[in-house]
């Protein structure tokens, strides 16, 4: 069984500063209070094809994924590692994220898409975020009939999580729109 989710959502800044803001999400410190599911994020390698113009990122990211007492009995742990793969391309102005779990691959797999483009509505001043999620929890012998709750309520959690990362994007969207026209002055 699979859950899986789609959403959108209008960020009424240019993508310029919307995909800024999406580089910053994690670095800042006022982020880490929103974001405390969020442990740890590293830059493994990156990128930059001379001939494309194109940004190539991947990133570790270790997140706290605390579940029902049984499950992580079952599991061992609540932390749990994901792999980011990042691909900006500046002259077409899209970023395309990509994450996945690398641990507990046994018991769940997670895949986040995320894709931010200008709004076709207003493409110099807004920019559309489109996020797609598939949460399929392997059965376990002992869980199968619980599988499907689980599969919700991992992705209820990323739901609650989304919203939290929204907001983190609008108020960094803000801070470098101010930032941007006090430069200006």
């Amino acid at each position: 069984m699979v859950k899986a989710y789609r959403q959108e959502h209008v960020y009424k800044h240019p993508w310029e500063r919307v995909s800024c803001a999406s580089w910053r999400k994690f670095a800042d410190p006022e982020n880490k209070r929103v974001l405390s599911h969020i442990l740890d994020v590293d830059t493994l390698n990156h990128s930059l094809d001379p001939s494309s113009g194109k940004l190539y990122t991947t990133r570790a990211i270790t997140i706290h994924c605390p579940g029902p007492w049984f499950l992580r009995r079952i599991v061992g742990q609540d932390i749990c590692h994901c792999v980011e793969t990042t691909m900006v391309d500046a002259m077409s102005r899209s970023m395309q994220l990509s994450s996945r779990n690398i641990s507990l691959q046994k018991f769940i797999e997670v895949e986040e898409k995320i894709r931010y483009d200008p709004h076709p509505d207003n493409p110099s001043g807004w920019t559309l975020c489109q996020q797609e999620t598939r949460i399929r929890i392997k059965p376990l012998s002992a869980l199968a009939s619980m599988a499907e709750k689980v599969e919700q309520r991992c992705a209820d959690r990323f739901l609650q999580n989304s919203v939290k990362g929204r907001e983190v994007m609008e108020r960094i969207c803000k801070y470098l729109e101010a930032e941007s026209t006090s430069l200006s002055l």
